[in-house]
């Protein structure tokens, strides 16, 4: 659908750094307006300069409050955050249980910071189609950092390595934390592992289970995994955690990784987009008499949905080559 002059002003406002028209975006995009794709075709020579850090682990390992330190820490040097935190959806609504006014309020009244709590919807890996809309459109926006806060339901995790420059996976001293560690995948995706609420009894016993795991692992690279204890709600080891993330940024970018792993996204994007798109032009062509009566029969369990699929392909195709 082509973008209209209302949706014209209201990017140009957000390119601008009009905060409101940011949100209006991100809610048209939650909502897949007709208009999306247009929009971010629009804002794509925007992007490709914030950085992304993805933050997981189970629930209750506190990693809202961590993120609300890492935000504090980042803003202390002056850069602009962009958050999202994916929260389960509502079985009813779709929408976030959890809101973003629950979350990080310390920096409600900061123009640098923008915190949006979004459904997951049921997307596999927690992670709804929108985020990585989202983030383009804080990428546009000017942010220097977007951090993607995800739900923390093991394996439904994992897919945050195809979005995140930095993964940090958050676990607590509690029993079973290291065992479940290994169970969801974690230690294949993390970069640096923080074991939050280190006041607690078995803290130090845990970051030794964890550098013994990662010693396991291939060098597959020479980035030494660290180990992070921190307290998040007593502001302790924030400091050591930014460090790590913009050590591992600087190693990324000083091998080339990190201009790889934008290579591979832009790859895997593309077949999203083209997707998307097809999908959509054969849900329009469904709209002919013709097409119709194909899906009827297979939705009367008359004719095979794999025959049906094949048919109604072949009739698209047959037709656009017609009109060429």
């Amino acid at each position: 659908m082509p973008i209209s002059d209302k949706e014209i002003k209201l990017v140009d406002k957000m390119l601008g750094g009009d905060r409101l028209a940011l949100a209006r975006l991100i809610t048209m995009v939650e909502s897949r307006h007709p208009s999306v794709l247009e929009i971010l075709k629009g804002i794509n020579p925007k992007t490709g300069r914030a950085y992304t850090i993805g933050v997981t682990g189970p629930p209750g390992a506190g990693k809202s409050t961590l993120v609300n330190e890492v935000i504090q820490a980042f803003r202390k040097k002056d850069n602009k955050i962009g958050v999202i935190a994916v929260d389960p959806s509502s079985p009813f609504t779709g929408g976030a249980v959890l809101g973003d006014r629950i979350r990080m309020q310390n920096h409600t009244l900061d123009d640098n910071v923008f915190i949006r709590s979004l459904g997951s919807r049921g997307s596999h890996g927690g992670l709804s189609r929108a985020t990585k809309e989202i983030m383009k459109l804080y990428d546009a926006f000017g942010m220097d950092y977007i951090i993607i806060e995800t739900v923390g339901v093991g394996q439904t995790e994992l897919d945050i390595i195809d979005l995140a420059d930095t993964v940090l996976v958050v676990l607590v001293p509690e029993a079973g934390d290291s065992v479940q560690t290994m169970k969801a995948g974690l230690m294949e995706i993390g970069d640096i592992f923080i074991v939050n609420k280190a006041d607690r009894e078995g803290a130090d016993r845990l970051s030794k289970e964890i550098q013994f795991m990662i010693s396991l692992k291939p060098k597959e690279d020479e980035w030494k995994i660290p180990v992070v204890l921190t307290s998040a709600h007593e502001s302790k080891g924030i400091v050591e955690v930014v460090r790590e993330i913009e050590r591992h940024k600087a190693f990324q970018i000083d091998g080339d990784l990190l201009k790889e792993k934008r290579v591979k996204r832009r790859e895997e994007e593309f077949f999203e987009i083209l997707s998307e798109i097809i999908e959509r032009k054969i849900s329009e062509d469904l709209r002919s008499n013709e097409l119709r009566r194909i899906l009827d029969l297979v939705k009367n369990g008359e004719l095979d949905p794999y025959e049906g699929a094949e048919l109604i392909l072949s009739k698209i195709l047959h037709h656009r080559q017609g009109l060429n």
